[in-house]
Order: structure tokens, then C-alpha cells, then sequence
């Protein structure tokens, strides 16, 4: 066993430990998305619905980022940017046999990036279909898909609308890197390797697909990317690689809001 392999292993958590962070993080946003949703939305227009179900999952967003600030003040004693940047792989890409910084492997980023899209426009909508054909009682309901807010009727009242625009930043940031990836790669991918080996990342894939417990239709839809997010964090061991290839999805629709808002769209 090498330096790096001990270092790594030290201070694994146990599965209870892990399966215990992951209800803290699924369980919320089940509970907003199930039971808050459904009783504040009542009666309201499709678009104040749709901004009521963004501002819950902020929150229980939010609070994973809280959550994994507990967890890193516990076992390192600060919550110093150095020791985020430590304890959730926030560095350069290292290599998997070495275990050496290289910063050239910056480049796998390109075809990784090509790769997600591709599984998210080819495939998104069949495994869909798939997984709600075998269980149809997960199926999306009527009325939370949020394009609901963006029909011809609804995007005229949101042009010059920047306090959406400035909502969704604030989701992205915690969707895309403070919340779910703080969590999920940032304390729980580092020491999942204890209980799973070398197959921690296939482990790490699997709970976040199935932390969606708020988008049930979506699980197996968003499991080969959430793979590959979590394959790419262990690989290189840097986390800024599921970073940047989870906020993909963020950039393009980015976009498309600020087109909305701008009037464009």
C-alpha cells in the first residue's frame, strides 16, 4: 500500500455514514418537492408555481451546502478555504497512477463535455420513457414540469423580468457546485472508498441519482451522467472536473433565460 492509498483510506466513513448524509440531503428536498410544494402552490398560476418550486429547491439546496460546512468543521475543526479546497478535491487534476499534479489533464474536460451532451440530448427523454413505463407511479405530474413557465402566454410577462434571471443564478450556484456537488463529491466521494473500493464512483453515481427523490422520473435519466460526474472526480481526484461538466446543463439554459428576459425568446 503507497502514501497516497493510506492518506486516502484514512477516516473512511462507514455505510451508514454515507447512507445517513444522503438522507440528510434527499429527505428535505423529498419533503419540498412532495409535501411543501403541493400545499403553498394551491390555487396559484403556473408561473408563481414554477418560481415557488425553484425557491424550495434553493432551500433545500442551501441547506446541503450548510450541511456539508457541519460535516467539514466536525472532522477538520475550520471551515478555512484551504481546507475545503483539501478535503473536497478542489485542486488540479492529478494522475491516477502517479498521483502526480498534471495539469494537461485539464484537457479530458473537452471530451467529457461532448460526451455528457450527448447522453443528455440522445438518451435523456428514452431512459425516461423506460424507467416511467416500469413505474408509471413515478411518472412526472401534471403541472410541475417547469417549461410550464415558459409557454408563448407566460414568456411575455417575463421579459424584463431580471429577478428570475438573478433566481436562477442563485439555483445554479448551488446546484451546480455549493450544494449538490459540495455534498455529493465534495464530502461524501473522498471517503466512500472504505465501504465500495475501487468501485466508490459507481456507488457515488448511484446515490445521486437516487437523491432525486423530489424529480423521481428523472433517475435513471440523469444516471449516466452522474456517472461520468463522479468517475471524472475520482479519476483525476479534482472535483472541479463533475463541477464544470454538471454546470453544462446550467450554462445552456442560462441562455435560454436570458433570452427570455431580454425579450429574444
Amino acid at each position: 500500500m503507497t502514501t497516497q492509498d493510506i492518506t486516502t483510506n484514512k477516516g473512511q466513513y462507514t455505510l451508514w455514514q454515507i447512507l445517513g448524509i444522503w438522507l440528510a440531503a434527499a429527505a428535505p428536498m423529498g419533503l419540498l418537492g412532495w409535501v411543501a410544494y403541493p400545499a403553498l402552490s394551491a390555487g396559484l398560476p403556473p408561473l408563481d408555481a414554477g418560481l415557488l418550486r425553484m425557491k424550495l429547491f434553493i432551500v433545500g439546496m442551501v441547506w446541503q451546502f450548510v450541511l456539508s460546512m457541519i460535516i467539514l468543521y466536525r472532522e477538520e475543526g475550520n471551515i478555512r478555504l484551504s481546507t475545503i479546497s483539501r478535503r473536497f478535491w478542489l485542486n488540479h487534476p492529478k494522475s491516477a497512477r502517479s498521483g502526480e499534479t498534471k495539469k494537461a489533464l485539464w484537457w479530458w474536460l473537452i471530451p467529457l463535455i461532448v460526451i455528457v451532451a450527448v447522453l443528455e440530448i440522445g438518451l435523456r427523454s428514452t431512459l425516461v420513457d423506460v424507467w416511467t413505463g416500469i413505474f408509471p407511479f413515478l411518472a412526472e405530474p401534471e403541472g410541475y414540469d417547469m417549461s410550464a413557465m415558459f409557454t408563448p402566454e407566460l414568456r411575455a410577462q417575463l421579459v424584463g423580468a431580471w429577478g428570475l434571471l438573478a433566481l436562477f443564478v442563485v439555483s445554479a450556484l448551488f446546484n451546480s457546485f455549493l450544494g449538490e456537488e459540495f455534498l455529493f463529491r465534495g464530502v461524501l466521494l473522498p471517503k466512500m472508498e472504505g465501504v465500495f473500493g475501487k468501485w466508490d464512483w459507481v456507488a457515488n453515481g448511484v446515490l445521486f441519482s437516487f437523491y432525486h427523490l423530489h424529480q423521481p422520473w428523472g433517475i435513471l435519466a440523469t444516471l449516466p451522467a452522474d456517472l461520468i460526474f463522479a468517475y471524472s472526480g475520482r479519476h483525476f481526484r479534482s472535483n472541479w472536473f463533475p463541477i464544470i461538466l454538471h454546470s453544462g446543463q446550467i450554462v445552456f439554459f442560462l441562455f435560454i433565460i436570458l433570452g427570455v428576459v431580454l425579450g429574444l425568446a
